[in-house]
């Protein structure tokens, strides 16, 4: 979801997070699709970032890289070559002959990609062996696939309201009732976990200016931001942390880091990349809490030298800053508290995943129109 940017910066940590998803299996296809950059640019991140030794003592090189290309486009000629054989023979072969192979077949690949391959239509394969089905209980089956699919996509996290909306937007005319019914008579629902309450700390704290009073209304992206850490736990290294700076106006999370150590280092490194990224004018507002990370003079320092003005939340008020606590309720509803991650390199790995791939590009968010976070900044950025 959401287009290619053009032009747009990429910090160092998110190319090499692109890198290591490249090496451990996606596409380069994937990726242009999943994060929103170019294919050109990936294969330059890959040849800058690379090559990569292997346990034979091998490594890939850019000309075996271009090897594997040659060989994906003969793949890919050899694929037309086939369509236009099948395009001749399609004629000859009989619908019921067709039916069979997609019925033979049915459970090990998808029927609507059966269908699709075979140019049959869905709704004729139902009716082939259910002809006495009701026009309803045929549409009530083609809704349900549609409905688990994007239940699927979003990994089990959109509830009926966000599935409603996205059948919408493909042209589904429905009610809201009427995908609740199907969801709960195909047993899905969206996933829910209890969030981690880590214990409050009881050193004295300063109270210190707060800019932003609870209003989180903004009139476009890089005007304010709000930032936090958050508690992530894994099997062999333990307790692990998540710095974040979101964009009140967009929703997009426009930088984080995550570290073994709750240090200045990690919200500094957060603060640094969103600041790369989105180069924001003179006068962003950022607000935090009164953590002693936030309030020491190496952040301060660093906030007051790129012309930001620094707010922070009043001593025991959890609602000045709201938003940020928001996402990371979110983050571990819908991700961290639903897998138990090996260590800190697999979690790294998934919150990459998480927060480029999925909350940033493809979550749709109710607060914003029902629009991703990548699709409101790619407005204001192509409009201005």
């Amino acid at each position: 979801m959401g287009n290619q940017s053009t032009g747009k910066k990429f910090n160092d940590d998110f190319k090499k997070m692109v890198v290591d998803l490249y090496n451990t299996g996606s596409s380069v296809k994937d990726l242009s699709s999943e994060y929103g950059v170019s294919d050109v640019t990936i294969y330059k991140w890959i040849k800058k970032y690379s090559p990569i030794s292997l346990e034979d003592g091998t490594s890939v090189t850019p000309d075996h890289f271009a090897k594997l290309q040659k060989q994906i486009r003969r793949l890919q000629e050899e694929n037309e070559i086939l369509k236009k054989g099948y395009g001749h023979i399609r004629e000859k072969v009989s619908q019921t002959m067709l039916l069979s192979v997609i019925k033979q077949y049915k459970d090990q690949y998808a029927i609507q990609t059966l269908c699709e391959v075979l140019e049959i239509p869905r709704s004729t394969y139902y009716q082939s062996f259910q002809r006495v089905e009701s026009n309803r209980d045929q549409e009530n089956k083609e809704l349900t696939e549609k409905v688990i699919e994007i239940h699927t996509e979003s990994k089990q996290r959109y509830g009926a309201p966000k599935i409603h909306h996205s059948l919408q937007k493909e042209g589904y005319r429905l009610s809201l009732k009427r995908v609740q019914r199907l969801m709960k008579k195909a047993g899905i629902r969206s996933i829910v976990s209890k969030k981690y309450c880590p214990y409050p700390s009881k050193q004295k704290v300063e109270e210190r200016e707060n800019l932003l009073e609870q209003d989180f209304t903004t009139n476009s992206i890089n005007e304010k931001w709000v930032a936090d850490i958050t508690y992530i736990h894994t099997l062999r290294d333990g307790w692990c942390y998540l710095a974040s700076v979101l964009d009140l106006h967009s929703k997009k999370v426009v930088g984080y880091s995550f570290s073994r150590t709750m240090t200045t280092d990690v919200v500094m490194k957060a603060l640094e990349n969103a600041y790369e990224t989105q180069a924001p004018e003179e006068g962003l507002i950022l607000h935090t809490d009164l953590g002693s990370q936030y309030t020491s003079e190496e952040f301060m320092t660093y906030v007051q030298s790129k012309g930001m003005k620094q707010s922070f939340s009043r001593k025991g008020c959890p609602y000045d800053n709201a938003c940020i606590e928001s996402f990371h309720a979110i983050l571990k509803k819908e991700e961290i508290h639903n897998v138990r991650y090996v260590d800190y390199q697999s979690a790294k790995l998934a919150l990459f995943q998480y927060i480029e791939g999925w909350y940033n590009r493809k979550r749709i968010h109710s607060s914003i129109g029902y629009k991703t976070p990548q699709e409101v900044e790619d407005y204001i950025r192509h409009t201005a």
